[in-house]
């Protein structure tokens, strides 16, 4: 468990210096990139699977009003 923690803090260090440097270059504060970068995680997350869901309902509508006819006749 020990290793867990020291590759944990090892991330979080390097990735709190990468906020603090984009925050630091733009003059704000970086607990506001680091609440952006989490907040566009979970939208853009959540978007691919709500058009994932979107398609498939699209598909199977589509699948149900236009059935292939196999013979002029079946009209």
């Amino acid at each position: 468990m020990n290793i867990f923690y020291k590759a944990l803090l090892y991330f979080q260090k390097r990735g709190y210096y990468v906020c603090q440097r984009i925050a630091d270059r733009f003059g704000i504060r970086a607990k506001v990139i680091r609440t952006t970068f989490m907040y566009l995680t979970f939208v853009t997350l959540g978007f691919g699977f709500a058009l994932y869901l979107f398609l498939a309902f699209w598909m199977r509508i589509k699948d149900l009003l236009y059935t292939k006819r196999s013979s002029v006749f079946d009209l």
